[in-house]
């Protein structure tokens, strides 16, 4: 992001900015790969590769906040590859991180991982480290430290079914499980701090937060969550796409005042629920439209969105959680005109 661009976004989230509606999308490899025309494999292991697409994104789409803007990433093996899954990797899917966690016995002998030098955790930070120089030549800045949150970590180690039963069957064990989890996440993302001191947000996405209900929630994901943004951060960013019915209301309890929902609920429900705490970074249907309608239909539903939310001074125009797959550059293009059509 540039400076201006996070003035921008500190501006939003006191609720000061004014002018036109500001333009955000989480990027990362679902979408950056396929529009930049290379393989996810050359995507993850090929830093040149990695770094011009995103500064491709950026040129593209001047007037847009990418965030976490140049996001340094493994998929969804990057926490769990700390803990010693076996990260499997294809050329052009997803990767995928296997279970190390096969009996709720084998927590008690999870180790809290070293972010400096377990799994793909120094290979990340070292890209960032020799990217920062380009990043900032071109005009911006690393401003978020980025990791899953601790549920959806969790779900990776030990199946997202058999975290669930351990929840209910043997909760004293699932305790057990989150606190070395967030023993390690608080480790990892001071580390991204103190090696690039620009990051002065963090990003955590978590959607297993949305598989539970209110008393879980409670339980099993708000205690670690609170703990876990109790840093002196100015942005405190959270994405769950999953249902955020049963626990929206207590994302500013737990500090967060920025959030990437799904579509569960709209947004004007979700500033009621958290009395207009929270700026939305949302939420156009991501596949269903986005992706898969033409630009004229794009352009028509997020006027349509936006002209829907009664508070627009806490809302940057999105898709209901991070880009998708296939979303063309004439599509993203005819988002921007339809929200730049509205002022604050």
């Amino acid at each position: 992001m540039t400076d201006q661009q996070w003035n921008d976004l500190l501006l939003t989230i006191q609720g000061e900015r004014k002018g036109t509606l500001p333009t955000g999308f989480i990027i990362d490899c679902p979408w950056l790969p396929k529009w930049y025309g290379i393989s996810i494999l050359d995507y993850f292991t090929n830093d040149e590769l990695w770094l011009k697409a995103n500064l491709k994104a950026l040129e593209t789409f001047p007037d847009v906040m990418f965030l976490p803007g140049f996001w340094s990433e493994y998929g969804m093996c990057t926490e769990p590859s700390a803990f010693g899954a076996k990260s499997v990797f294809w050329k052009n899917e997803f990767p995928f991180a296997e279970k190390v966690i096969h009996s709720s016995d084998d927590i008690d002998n999870l180790e809290v991982p070293n972010p400096e030098t377990d799994g793909l955790l120094p290979f990340m930070l070292n890209r960032l480290k020799n990217a920062q120089p380009a990043i900032e030549a071109a005009g911006h800045k690393i401003r978020f430290s980025v990791s899953r949150g601790p549920l959806n970590v969790a779900s990776f180690l030990m199946g997202t079914t058999e975290l669930m039963t351990t929840m209910m069957m043997e909760p004293d064990k699932v305790h057990k499980l989150l606190r070395t989890i967030t023993d390690f996440l608080k480790k990892w993302h001071r580390l991204q701090r103190e090696t690039i001191p620009t990051i002065d947000g963090m990003l955590m996405l978590d959607d297993i937060v949305g598989f539970v209900g209110e008393d879980e929630f409670l339980e099993f994901g708000y205690p670690y969550l609170k703990e876990l943004y109790d840093e002196d951060v100015s942005v405190k960013f959270f994405h769950n796409d999953a249902d955020c019915t049963m626990s929206v209301k207590y994302y500013p309890e737990i500090g967060i005042n920025l959030y990437n929902p799904g579509l569960d609920l709209s947004i004007n429900e979700i500033h009621s629920a958290t009395e207009n705490k929270l700026v939305v970074l949302g939420s156009l249907p991501p596949r269903d439209v986005l992706a898969a309608c033409s630009p004229e239909e794009v352009y028509a539903q997020t006027k349509e969105m936006i002209a829907a939310v009664d508070n627009k001074s806490k809302l940057i125009a999105s898709s209901g959680g991070g880009m998708p797959p296939n979303v063309s550059s004439e599509n993203i293009e005819a988002f921007i005109k339809a929200a730049q059509e509205f002022s604050i």
